[in-house]
């Protein structure tokens, strides 16, 4: 159990990227929903113990996470939004080289952990291709093979499927939900799908802070006939923001569909429609944008 108690940080310039965040994640995937900006990378910075936070507390297990690093560390596996790679070093050996920082001197050992990784992550046809020409997606499944050396406790993966391409993406969100029945995995992100394919819990996260948290399904619930939509001409688009609670639009067919939340039909041409995780992250961040 990762347990995250009034977790705040405020960078040397003012800026509050965490303000009292509180959260408890059991084993399996958890999402962490959020815009870009809303503090999501700092979180897990924070959780990878690569930055300290100004105030609060994180345990994992009985690791207490700030004062006690080293033992998260060994327990932890990290793929970060971006990560750097020798330009001329291919997979097998790039991965071996890991497995040596991350402890696992035994050679034997060493040399069945790397293949076996690279098999799981469907890299083995390619182990003797220099990582730096990868494509994205072989990229990101490296980086999981990477994270995966010395069998962790806690994963992170921040924004991992940013840039792939729909084949690669499912290929790779296949791979973490396999991964994901028998440890602690964040899944943060800025992709509302990415969430509801693969995690059982979710928060969303803006501003630093926690504004929703709770089982998608049971979520989308709490929306059940109170989203309504109506396709309207660009040009009306700040009438209807001026009248009703309009929390999405998106364009279809020249024309701008519109999503409002209200508890009963906010006026002619509206029709309700089942809402689902998009019109839950969208609200949320509608109410907040209020609240501010």
């Amino acid at each position: 159990m990762l347990s995250i108690k009034g977790l705040t940080h405020v960078y040397p310039n003012g800026t509050r990227a965490l303000d009292g965040v509180d959260l408890e994640i059991g084993k399996g995937m958890f999402g962490l929903l959020g815009p870009n900006g809303a503090g999501k990378s700092t979180l897990m910075r924070t959780i990878a113990t690569l930055q300290t936070p100004t105030g609060g507390e994180i345990r994992f297990g009985d690791i207490d996470v700030i004062a006690e690093p080293e033992k998260l560390r060994r327990t932890l596996g990290y793929l970060p939004q971006d990560f750097g790679v020798y330009p001329r070093v291919s997979a097998l050996d790039l991965l071996d080289h890991m497995a040596v920082l991350k402890g696992v001197a035994h050679k034997a050992e060493r040399k069945d952990t790397v293949e076996t990784l690279l098999q799981q992550v469907n890299l083995w046809d390619v182990r003797k291709k220099a990582v730096a020409g990868y494509s994205g997606g072989m990229r990101q499944r490296f980086g999981i093979a990477q994270a995966l050396i010395g069998r962790p406790g806690l994963i992170i993966v921040d924004e991992p499927t940013a840039g792939l391409d729909p084949e690669e993406r499912n290929r790779f969100l296949n791979l973490l939900a396999e991964i994901g029945e028998n440890v602690v995995v964040i899944l943060s992100t800025h992709i509302v799908d990415d969430v509801a394919d693969l995690c059982p819990r979710m928060a969303v996260l803006a501003g630093g802070r926690i504004l929703r948290e709770g089982a998608p399904a049971e979520l989308i619930k709490g929306l059940s006939g109170r989203v309504w939509k109506k396709v309207i001409d660009r040009a009306e688009l700040d009438e209807e923001r001026a009248r009703n609670q309009v929390i999405s639009t998106r364009l279809a067919g020249g024309r701008t569909v519109i999503h409002v939340l209200a508890d009963t039909a906010p006026g002619a041409g509206f029709e309700p429609v089942q809402g689902g995780l998009e019109d839950v992250y969208f609200s949320t961040l509608a109410a907040s944008r209020r609240a501010a």
